[in-house]
């Protein structure tokens, strides 16, 4: 590959309108993109404009999406700054999100995980990716 990839985390939900203040109010994301009845499905894109990831959750009319597998599946995004980490856990916490505890202490240790509407996990990890 020539150039980085571009990440797209994409899961489905019952719930579209519950997910988006976790994502957009807690963490800080832009909705990038909405849509409606596209095949059977309505879904919204969360991220930043130039970023090279973003999340998409879909919800397919007629379908039960079942709970999230286990505590122990992360998003887990390193922010090296302690003042930039504080403010983001600052955000989440002040957007209604408390911290939960980590199914894996690790991550308790210089990091906080928050919990979505859904039962999946983002980790906010104050340490610089090695």
């Amino acid at each position: 590959m020539d150039q980085a990839p571009i990440l797209r985390v994409a899961r489905p939900t019952n719930d579209l309108e519950a997910l988006i203040p976790f994502y957009r109010d807690g963490l800080g994301l832009d909705v990038l993109y909405r849509f409606e009845a596209h095949d059977g499905f309505d879904g919204v894109m969360l991220g930043k404009a130039g970023a090279p990831y973003h999340f998409e959750f879909t919800r397919a009319h007629g379908h039960v999406v079942p709970p999230a597998p286990s505590q122990d599946h992360l998003v887990v995004f390193y922010i090296p700054s302690e003042p930039a980490w504080s403010a983001a856990v600052a955000r989440m916490e002040a957007a209604g999100f408390p911290p939960v505890r980590s199914f894996n202490p690790y991550w308790d240790r210089n990091g906080r995980t928050f919990e979505d509407a859904d039962g999946y996990r983002v980790v906010l990890q104050q340490a610089t990716w090695a």
